[in-house]
């Protein structure tokens, strides 16, 4: 079985990993999680895991080294780790705004190296995962698709555009639950108590999205399904856009893919 190391063992670290062995794809055994204080990942080793405080010793023998930690922190990693890499491993990055150029900057022009830009609905195994490469073959591309479908939906993409899906699927999901958190305080000044008004928020706001996911249809088709003519679902809706809704969305999204190219560099 492949041997997956994973350097930087945080929230999506961590969730990748328990996503790997609740596929059955890997066992516990099969993978290595770093971290600089071996305490904090007691609970993962009693649960089989290898762990260790060496990233260089802990890439030994992996086909896939992920490296889920900071932008702010990542070239410290790969001048650590590039001694100890082995032609053919697979260096998959998490790391927002740092490009395929500037980690073989550091790791060499022919590492292989893939980025994936997975959101926190990875601890559900509900992530939307980004992933672009420059010159890895589609094989090698298969092989991190695979890894990340554990957890959730997967779409390969141009590398260029790897910004643009941090803002919309890593920074969104954030947009999404403010859009939720407004439906209930919206609710609880129409006349629910808070803890309801966010249940009936939340429900609702799952039952849009899994509508569109199992009709594999438009949001505008389904909203003219329920606006009727003189309704109150067009008068909420165009008080909304009167007063920019959907441009403040938009523009939040675009403001997000600003600040997230420069990540590295800051």
């Amino acid at each position: 079985m492949r041997k997956v190391t994973i350097i930087g063992s945080g929230n999506i670290g961590l969730a990748l990993a328990k996503g790997l062995v609740k596929s059955n794809e890997y066992h516990a055994n099969n993978i290595t999680l770093t971290r600089r204080t071996l305490q904090s990942l007691q609970e993962e080793k009693e649960l089989g895991f290898d762990v260790s405080a060496n990233n260089q010793e802990a890439i030994a023998g992996a086909e896939v080294i992920v490296l889920a930690i900071l932008p702010q922190q990542i070239r410290k990693v790969m001048e650590e780790i590039h001694p100890a890499l082995s032609s053919g491993q697979i260096v998959v990055s998490v790391a927002s705004g740092v490009s395929c150029a500037h980690i073989k900057e550091v790791l060499g022009l022919d590492t292989i190296v893939v980025r994936a830009m997975p959101n926190t609905a990875i601890a559900i195994g509900q992530s939307m995962t980004c992933i672009a490469t420059d010159t890895a073959t589609s094989e090698e591309v298969a092989v991190v698709e695979r890894l990340f479908e554990t957890v959730g939906s997967v779409v390969v993409i141009k590398e260029d555009l790897m910004t643009s899906a941090t803002a919309l699927c890593a920074c969104g999901i954030a947009f999404f639950l403010r859009s939720i958190r407004a439906a209930s305080q919206g609710g609880v000044e129409i006349g629910f108590h808070a803890h309801d008004a966010l249940k009936m928020a939340i429900q609702t706001a799952k039952g849009a999205a899994d509508l569109l996911l199992q009709t594999n249809s438009h949001p505008e088709s389904e909203i003219d399904k329920v606006t009727s003519p003189k309704g109150c679902t067009i008068a909420g809706l165009n008080e909304m856009e009167h007063n920019g809704f959907s441009s403040a969305f938009i523009k939040g999204i675009k403001f997000s893919a600003k600040q997230a190219g420069g990540l590295y560099n800051d």
